[in-house]
């Protein structure tokens, strides 16, 4: 039951301290010496945690339940309560902690995000980076420090993460820097530091044979009807993931026969990383192929925003993993193919087919380095690139008409 002030007045002390709750986690808990103190228990990483929230009756049973308030918002919110408090004493003091700095650096710029990419980025200073950092004064952290910090990580075996924990920091650093916060950005000194990670290619077939059976497979493929039609789609445009599983049904354009993703599509996908090689509105040329199926599969969504709606809920896009879950499902391991794959199994053998390297990075939308010239030409090499996209589909009809005769199914 909810507190009220004449039971906290009644409390009298004992020999040891007690507590009595209110809700939520806010309780109160009175000492032998006749204190009573408001804390906030609450859980975080795993582990038990609590916070002061103030002396009754000097902060009343009202102001408690309200810092409890904020204090469980931060929770929700993903935060550590007990960190955003000490960034809260040491703003107050006039120091500027880490974690002030990172939550204003990643409120300033998650608007410029795709909303998985600022998620992640929470996800990252949350987990590895604030619980260790987020007190201290953004202008006396040292190199040695960020160094410990991601040889913990490394240590775990997570090297790729490693480097992009310290990246991160070098970038909220770098803010700190700019703003006036701190004279230098120590992440700098760290070049070299840790072993470079392996980068890691996206699995893809790209064997003839392999690739029929793979078409016949999704062509067989029973699930979620926007799903297969995903799936069926993903090898005829081989977009990025991101880019088909967000494709709204004004960007396509059947008079024309192509999808027309503008400049406003392709930076929410961008992350920071990437943002310098230009806004691209990018043209993708639609096959007859790709064209049957998105008629047939307009009837079931064409009345709402996205071409491949949730499950959940019509307002937003299908999750990023449907696809590849859909692959798992199918018989395929993260080791055979990905969703990705489908971009590198159509730059394989297109260059074996023939076209030249500068018309498949084109359909590609591998940005043009000069930002001007980038901009202006979405559209170029559009009649050749249109051709292409046509004999690739039916290049893919026939390695599937081959599975078919051989299996003879």
């Amino acid at each position: 039951m909810p507190l009220t002030d004449v039971q906290i007045k009644q409390l009298q002390p004992r020999e040891k301290p007690y507590k009595r709750f209110d809700g939520g986690g806010l309780y109160i808990e009175v000492f032998p010496d006749g204190a009573k103190r408001w804390r906030y228990k609450y859980r975080f990483g795993g582990k038990e945690k609590r916070i002061a929230l103030g002396v009754y009756p000097t902060v009343s049973l009202k102001e408690a339940r309200n810092r409890h308030a904020e204090a469980r918002g931060h929770h929700t919110a993903g935060l550590d309560p007990a960190e955003v408090k000490k960034a809260a004493v040491a703003a107050r003091a006039g120091v500027n902690s880490f974690s002030a700095i990172a939550l204003e650096w990643h409120a300033k710029f998650s608007p410029t995000w795709s909303e998985s990419h600022t998620a992640k980025l929470l996800g990252r200073l949350k987990l590895h980076i604030l619980p260790w950092l987020g007190h201290r004064p953004v202008a006396e952290i040292t190199a040695p420090e960020l160094l410990s910090l991601v040889r913990r990580i490394e240590e775990k075996g997570h090297l790729e993460t490693a480097h992009r924990t310290l990246e991160l920091c070098g970038q909220v650093l770098r803010y700190a820097v700019q703003t006036g916060r701190a004279e230098r950005n120590c992440a700098a000194d760290l070049k070299g530091a840790i072993p470079p990670a392996q980068k890691k290619h996206f699995a893809a077939i790209i064997d003839p044979v392999e690739m029929g059976h793979l078409l016949r497979a999704i062509d067989g493929y029973s699930g979620h009807f926007p799903t297969v039609c995903g799936l069926r789609l993903a090898p005829l445009l081989f977009m990025r993931p991101g880019e088909l599983r967000l494709l709204e049904w004004k960007q396509v354009d059947f008079a024309r026969q192509e999808l027309r993703l503008p400049v406003e599509h392709m930076k929410r996908l961008q992350t920071e990383k990437n943002a310098g090689r230009g806004d691209i509105a990018h043209i993708v040329p639609l096959s007859s192929q790709a064209i049957e199926i998105l008629q047939a599969l307009h009837p079931l969504t064409g009345g709402g925003r996205y071409v491949f709606p949730g499950l959940r809920s019509k307002d937003r896009p299908m999750s990023n993993a449907t696809l590849l879950n859909a692959l798992r499902r199918m018989g395929y391991t993260g080791e055979e193919m990905t969703v990705h794959g489908f971009r590198h199994m159509a730059s394989t053998h297109l260059h074996s087919l023939g076209y030249p390297t500068l018309i498949i990075e084109k359909q590609m939308s591998h940005a043009d380095r000069n930002k001007i010239r980038a901009v202006y030409n979405h559209a170029e090499y559009l009649p050749e690139r249109r051709k292409m996209m046509q004999e690739w589909a039916d290049y893919l009809d026939r390695l599937r008409e081959d599975a078919r005769m051989k299996t003879g199914a």
